[in-house]
C-alpha cells in the first residue's frame, strides 16, 4: 500500500513538514532570544537574511499542508475499491484505528497552518517584521502538532491491509449510531436546516461586517462565528444535504458525494467551506496584532480581504446545498 502515488506523495508532504520545522526549531529560537531590529550588528543582519529563507520555505510547506487535505481524501475514496465493504472513503478510513485521528489531524494543520500563514504575511509587509518572535514561536508550538499528524498518518498507511475486510458509512452515519456523527446525522430535519441556514447567515453577515469595518470586535467575532459556521455546516450536511443529494431518506454519509456517481458535487460544497472557513480564522488570528504601530495600516486591509474571501466562500457554500436542495426529487418536509 505504500508505494501507491498518492500515498509517497502525501506521507513525503508530511514528512518534509516535519523535517522543515525540526530544521528550522534552532532558528526559531535564535530568533526569539537575539532578534533586534534595531540593531546593525553583523548577527541581526545574518538574521534578517536567514529569515526571508526560512520563511518563504515556511510558507511553501504550509502551502503544501493546504493541498495535503484535499489528497488525503481524494486518495481515501479512490482506495475504498480495494478493501471487502469499503464502499467509499468511509470504508477506507476504518480499515485501521488511526484512519479517522489522521483525517481530523490533517484539518487541524490545515485551519492552523492558514493562520500562520496569514500572520506571516502581514509580517512580511511592515518595515520592521514586528511578528518575527511571535510567529516563530508559533512554528515550535506547530512543530509537535505536525509530528503527531505526520505520525497518524504513517500508522494509517502502514496498518492498510488488503485481507481486512471494513464497514462503510452506513454503520457510522446513522441516527442509531452512539457516535458524535450519528447523533447529527439523526437530527430532525427541520431543527438541523435551522441550525444550518442560522449558523451560515450568521458567519456571512460577519464577515461583510468585517469587510465594511475591519474593527477588531468583528474580527474576532468573524472568528468565532467562523468555527461555529463550519460545524453548523457539517452537521447539515450529515443530516439533511446528503439526503437530498442521494434523494435517499437514510443515506448520511458526508463522503460518499464525493463519488463520481454523484458528479463529484461534494467537492463542490466542502471546497468553499474550507476555503471560508480558514479566511475567517485568518482574519480573527490577525487582530491581536492590530494595534501594533506599524500594522495599523496593514492589518485592516489584509483582514478585510480575508473578510471578503469568507464571505464569498459561505456564500457560495449556501447558495449551492441549496440548489442541491431544490433540485432534489426527495421530500423530507411535508408543506
Amino acid at each position: 500500500m505504500l508505494f501507491q502515488p498518492a500515498i509517497i506523495a502525501l506521507l513525503m508532504a508530511a514528512g518534509v513538514a516535519v523535517l522543515m520545522l525540526t530544521a528550522a526549531a534552532p532558528f526559531a529560537v535564535q530568533v526569539i532570544l537575539r532578534w533586534d531590529i534595531r540593531s546593525g550588528s553583523e548577527q541581526q543582519l545574518a538574521l534578517e537574511r536567514r529569515t526571508y529563507l526560512f520563511s518563504t520555505l515556511l510558507s511553501f510547506v504550509f502551502v503544501i499542508q493546504l493541498a495535503a487535505l484535499l489528497l488525503f481524501v481524494f486518495n481515501a475514496d479512490r482506495l475504498s475499491g480495494m478493501f471487502v465493504g469499503a464502499m467509499c472513503a468511509v470504508g477506507t478510513l476504518n480499515v485501521n484505528d488511526y484512519g479517522f485521528p489522521s483525517l481530523i489531524s490533517q484539518m487541524g494543520v490545515f485551519f492552523l497552518a492558514a493562520m500562520w500563514l496569514a500572520i506571516n504575511h502581514v509580517d512580511t509587509r511592515a518595515p520592521d517584521y514586528p511578528l518575527v518572535r511571535i510567529k516563530y514561536g508559533l512554528l515550535l508550538l506547530l512543530l509537535p502538532v505536525l509530528v503527531l499528524s505526520f505520525w497518524l498518518e504513517l500508522q494509517y498507511f502502514l496498518g492498510l491491509k488488503a485481507n481486512v475486510i471494513t464497514s462503510c458509512c452506513g454503520s457510522l452515519f446513522s441516527g442509531d449510531a452512539k457516535t458524535i456523527a450519528g447523533e447529527a446525522s439523526g437530527m430532525e430535519a427541520q431543527p438541523a436546516i435551522f441550525l444550518f441556514y442560522s449558523g451560515l447567515t450568521a458567519a456571512t453577515g460577519l464577515a461583510l461586517w468585517h469587510w465594511r469595518r475591519g474593527s477588531r470586535r468583528s474580527g474576532y467575532l468573524l472568528a468565532a462565528a467562523s468555527a461555529a459556521g463550519f460545524v453548523a455546516a457539517i452537521i447539515g450536511v450529515l443530516s439533511f444535504i446528503s439526503l437530498y443529494i442521494y434523494e435517499h431518506p437514510h443515506h448520511h454519509c458526508p463522503f460518499c458525494i464525493l463519488k463520481p456517481e454523484y458528479d463529484y458535487q461534494g467537492y463542490w460544497l466542502y471546497l468553499p467551506l474550507f476555503t471560508a472557513t480558514a479566511a475567517g480564522l485568518g482574519a480573527g488570528a490577525l487582530q491581536p496584532f492590530a494595534r501594533v504601530r506599524s500594522l495599523a495600516s496593514v492589518i485592516p486591509g489584509v483582514s478585510a480581504r480575508l473578510a471578503g474571501i469568507s464571505a464569498l466562500g459561505y456564500s457560495l457554500f449556501i447558495a449551492i446545498a441549496t440548489y442541491f436542495v431544490l433540485a432534489s426529487k426527495l421530500i423530507l418536509i411535508e408543506h
